[in-house]
């Protein structure tokens, strides 16, 4: 049994997500967890916030225990850019890209 949960339009680039990602990829929910409540970066509090939500929905909807769970699958793919101006010298303007991700986190039993 496959569970999954997804967090859309995080406000972070789907490059840093994924340095936090491959620190989780694979590892049970409780060593998961622990690694993210503990790391400083801002998507590991994304992280952890999606990986609570699939294994809240494993436990609900399906009925899982949750010692046996660990992470299956976990993505970040990206997400709409938001591009905004910014005001440079002698009227030009220069682009940002506020860039957006969605997270995929899937946990599993078996």
């Amino acid at each position: 049994m496959e569970v999954s949960s997804t967090y859309k339009y995080a406000r972070i680039s789907a490059q840093k997500c994924r340095l936090v990602a491959d620190q989780v990829r694979g590892l049970s929910i409780e060593k998961a967890l622990n690694t993210l409540r503990f790391s400083k970066q801002k998507a590991a509090f994304i992280v952890k916030k999606t990986l609570d939500s699939a294994v809240a929905n494993a436990e609900n909807n399906e009925g899982a225990d949750i010692d046996e769970l660990y992470i299956s699958t976990i993505y970040i793919d990206e997400g709409p850019t938001l591009k905004r101006m910014r005001a440079r010298a002698k009227g030009r303007g220069n682009r940002i890209l506020k860039r957006t991700s969605h997270v995929t986190v899937k946990v599993s039993d078996a």
